[in-house]
């Protein structure tokens, strides 16, 4: 049969409890900045959007209004390039990841594309914007009406763009909350798992204290021994050892009572051959010589009774020490 300390047993639950909630709060933790830097990520391809737009309609108002303040637009094409680049590279220092998977690089990608040729168009407007031919006002015309056609794509790829990572960051909570029910599962068990293994440590404990009470109350001389069905180490040593305490016991008082009865035994034979003696006595009385060694004799077999009476009398003793042995076992037990 296969056992375990008890000790053990409460060191490896201690340490799963403290592995599993270091987990939980490592992984929750890591999560929810993930989120949070994918809440940026979410907030810089809004802004993407939302600059295209801005783009667009700054070059409607240069072109109708016939000025030549590009201060405006290109502060808003430069932020759109570096937002561009932050989502397809990464950003170190807002701590932006590349392109999380394939299907966000692919959409990206389109963006990219479309943005070059938007972007060269804008290029081309801010060139025939500061010339004043009738040339240059065709080919100005056509350019803004370039921009305004390709700026439709433009915004319904980067919407699109949105959206991928918008449910990117939405799978990314499921996530973190189907972890979180997982690990509490996973804590409940554990903590099941305690609550069984504590409930039969707690048995087995009672098991000794009414047996102990057993023992305080038992009239037999010979005591019964303790058994305990039990898987922890501690508590088998324990019983063991308790069954040999018992065991060695019932042994010697077991060992007394026979003594005992042999001592017994003895004097009885001893008290017959006297009151033999006693008959040869009284008829031999009247010869001296005879009577002198019968004396003798007695004298022998008194001395020997007396021996044999003191050696009962030391069993006897012997006897009532484990008898106190025994009653002061039951006492502390």
């Amino acid at each position: 049969m296969k056992t375990n300390k008890i000790s053990t047993k409460i060191k490896t639950l201690g340490a799963l409890f403290i592995i599993l909630m270091a987990i939980i709060i490592f992984t929750t933790v890591y999560l929810n900045d993930k989120n949070k830097k994918d809440a940026l990520v979410i907030n810089i391809v809004g802004k993407e959007r939302m600059l295209t737009q801005k783009i667009s309609k700054n070059i409607f108002y240069l072109y109708y209004s016939e000025k030549t303040n590009f201060s405006e637009l290109n502060s808003a094409s430069e932020e759109f390039i570096q937002g561009l680049d932050s989502l397809k590279n990464g950003n170190k220092l807002t701590g932006i990841e590349p392109v999380p998977n394939d299907k966000i690089g692919q959409q990206l990608y389109k963006v990219e594309i479309l943005w070059k040729d938007f972007f060269d168009n804008v290029n081309n407007f801010k060139k025939l914007q500061v010339k004043d031919t009738k040339e240059s006002e065709k080919l100005l015309k056509t350019v803004v009406e370039t921009i305004y056609n390709t700026n439709n794509n433009l915004l319904n790829e980067v919407d699109e763009l949105v959206t991928l990572y918008t449910l990117y960051a939405e799978d990314k909570t499921v996530l973190i909350k189907n972890f979180q029910y997982f690990a509490a599962v996973l804590i409940l068990l554990l903590i099941f798992y305690a609550f069984t293994q504590l409930k039969i440590i707690e048995e087995n404990a009672n098991k000794f204290l009414e047996f102990s009470k057993k023992i305080a109350h038992e009239k037999n001389e010979q005591l019964e021994t303790l058994s305990i069905d039990a898987n922890e180490k501690e508590i088998l040593e324990v019983t063991d050892t308790f069954n040999c305490f018992i065991n060695k016991i019932n042994s010697a008082m077991s060992e007394s009572a026979v003594a005992m009865e042999h001592s017994k035994n003895a004097s009885s034979k001893l008290g017959e051959l006297t009151d033999e003696f006693d008959k040869i006595l009284d008829e031999l009385e009247n010869s001296n010589d005879v009577n002198h060694s019968i004396n003798k004799t007695e004298d022998m077999i008194i001395q020997s009774t007396e021996d044999m009476m003191n050696s009962t009398k030391k069993l006897q003793e012997l006897r009532e020490e484990i008898a106190k042995l025994s009653n002061a076992c039951k006492t502390k037990s």
